[in-house]
């Protein structure tokens, strides 16, 4: 018995327990899908949830004449419209594409990654799904108007016709052709300019996994020249939701200088980085004990973008994000 088939059994018996195992197979990649839709991890989680629940409320409406993923998938995207309808938001002005800009944004944790399908096993396939959940692609369309938003990403992500999508939308496929045309252009100029795409189909590439060995390394010993070798010339630091931005080797490492080493007067004790992965990008999450105090608790996760061997952007979080990823409250 297909899915469907056995979604419309549960419908029918009003069978609460089996029509949840069902919806609960897609939750994975619709969280994905909302995160990208929103720019927010925990607003993803709790707006899934709401279609979900939707989806059993609303359940006699599946009539089985799309099937049952693209029946949540346009619950989610109606649940995703009604929440930014009724909270509107556009990131600030600034330098296009960087997440200052975004002040809502959160990085997403891969333990709960993205699932990829048999037909999507490919390495360009896998590519392509990592670059569209990193946080310069979430960062960038969060400057689309939402229904564009949605358009670009199941058209251009998730590789929906312009038909299936016009049918998820209740639109037309000129409107939908018309809204793509437009968002691509403006997702371009909010991308990074150097944004390539990448050469590993790997969540993490060895050299990237040596790299943040070595920028834990560098943090945890404030070693401000090792630290900076690991920069590129050009490189970013932002801290959402502050809006503070550094541009530049010379002014991240005097930021970074001035926080984390010894005789500083930010300098606040000792550092422990544990090493993590957020939007499929490296990233370390970094605790601190303080003077007298038994246990290291959490401070800052750092998000790194690298290319060419060089970390060319970091974002960091304040501590708020660690639950997401199942980090540890303190470590001894």
């Amino acid at each position: 018995m297909s899915v469907d088939s056995e979604v419309s059994a549960a419908v029918r018996a009003a069978d609460g327990a089996a029509f949840g195992g069902l919806a609960e197979r897609y939750r994975p990649e619709l969280r994905v899908y909302c995160y990208r839709m929103l720019g927010s991890y925990d607003e993803a989680e709790d707006l899934v949830q709401e279609a979900l629940l939707r989806a059993w409320r609303y359940r006699g409406s599946f009539q089985g004449r799309s099937t049952f993923r693209a029946w949540l998938y346009r619950i989610a995207t109606n649940v995703c419209l009604d929440f930014l309808d009724r909270h509107p938001r556009q990131p600030k002005p600034g330098e296009a594409g960087r997440p200052a800009e975004v002040s809502w944004l959160q990085p997403y944790p891969d333990r709960v990654p993205e699932p990829v399908a048999a037909r999507e096993a490919e390495p360009e396939a896998v590519a392509v799904a990592r670059e569209t959940i990193e946080l310069a692609f979430v960062v960038a369309i969060q400057h689309l108007p939402p229904r564009q938003r949605a358009v670009l990403i199941l058209r251009d992500v998730l590789g929906w016709s312009a038909a299936e999508t016009a049918a998820l939308l209740e639109t037309s496929v000129a409107a939908v052709k018309s809204a793509l045309q437009r968002a691509r252009p403006v997702l371009r100029e909010h991308l990074p300019e150097r944004r390539a795409v990448r050469a590993t189909a790997t969540p993490l590439a060895d050299r990237e996994r040596e790299l943040l060995r070595r920028f834990m390394a560098a943090h945890e010993r404030a070693d401000m020249a090792a630290f900076a070798d690991l920069l590129s010339e050009d490189v970013r630091l932002s801290m959402p939701p502050l809006p503070y931005s550094f541009a530049g080797r010379a002014d991240v490492v005097a930021f970074v200088e001035d926080a984390l080493a010894p005789g500083s007067p930010l300098h606040r004790g000792q550092w422990r980085g544990v090493p993590v992965v957020a939007n499929r990008q490296p990233a370390m999450a970094g605790y601190i004990r303080l003077p007298g105090e038994p246990a290291y608790e959490p401070q800052v996760l750092n998000v790194l973008r690298v290319e060419d061997g060089k970390i060319t952007e970091i974002v960091a979080f304040g501590p708020g994000v660690f639950g997401a990823f199942g980090l540890p409250a303190i470590l001894l």
